[in-house]
């Protein structure tokens, strides 16, 4: 399927839910997860009951984000990012679902109401007893300045980047939220994931599986391609940018 056959449908929907995942913030120098440079394969993970259980690796856990901080706090929007502004500012996005932690999409100029966070964000940290939070320039000085796994200043809890980790539930109002968009949505872009992390790579099945067309925009082959409509292969910050340039 070629690209203009894709802007046709995109020109004609009315209801458009967005699907976001790694690859689209890599083009902004946000590191990946699961590739063979990525997060994952240079440090050792910590899941949720071991922040829990441990403090060796609690301290870990803070130091991997502190190392990480850096990178994710002055990454920018790229133009696949304000190709999602362009599409909301049409009237055509309904809701942009994504499995990133970094808030480029709301930086870009999305409205934080908009945008269905899966998997939490990493700008804040928020205290797992009071639900107090605070913000990651705030909690990073703490750790740099000698508290190695901060807790919180109002009820001594502990203190975790307000992300999902391995073993952590899902917030499974925000899971309702994205499958009740996917539901009513007249075509679904999945954009820069591998679309195996699941339960979040259940959205786009949903979409399919309620009549959308599905759109799949990625540099490499993904499990849903079979039933995907359309199969775009390059750069996101120049594909989407052509597949929403003739919105009206």
């Amino acid at each position: 399927m070629d690209v203009d056959t894709v802007r046709g449908w995109v020109f004609g929907a009315t209801r458009i839910v967005g699907f976001t995942g790694a690859g689209i913030s890599t083009e902004s120098g946000v590191p990946d997860f699961r590739s063979p440079n990525g997060v994952w394969a240079t440090n050792r993970i910590v899941d949720f009951q071991s922040f829990l259980s441990s403090e060796e690796d609690r301290i870990e856990y803070w130091r991997q984000k502190v190392a990480a901080w850096p990178a994710m706090r002055e990454a920018r929007p790229n133009a696949g990012h304000h190709a999602f502004v362009q599409l909301h500012r049409s009237g055509k996005l309904v809701a942009l679902v994504t499995q990133n932690i970094e808030r480029l999409h709301q930086r870009a100029g999305l409205p934080p109401e908009t945008v269905l966070e899966l998997h939490g964000t990493t700008t804040e940290a928020v205290c797992l007893e009071c639900g107090d939070r605070i913000t990651s320039d705030e909690a990073c000085e703490r750790v740099l300045g000698g508290e190695r796994a901060p807790r919180c200043k109002a009820c001594e809890g502990l203190l975790k980047p307000a992300t999902i980790s391995f073993g952590q539930s899902m917030p499974w109002d925000v899971m309702q939220q994205a499958q009740d968009a996917a539901e009513n949505c007249e075509l679904l872009l999945a954009v820069g994931s591998s679309l195996v992390v699941e339960p979040a790579a259940s959205i786009p099945r949903v979409a399919k599986h309620a009549g959308a067309r599905l759109v799949i925009v990625n540099r490499d082959p993904t499990p849903l391609d079979p039933i995907a409509d359309a199969v775009l292969r390059g750069e996101i910050g120049t594909i989407l940018p052509a597949l929403v340039g003739a919105v009206a």
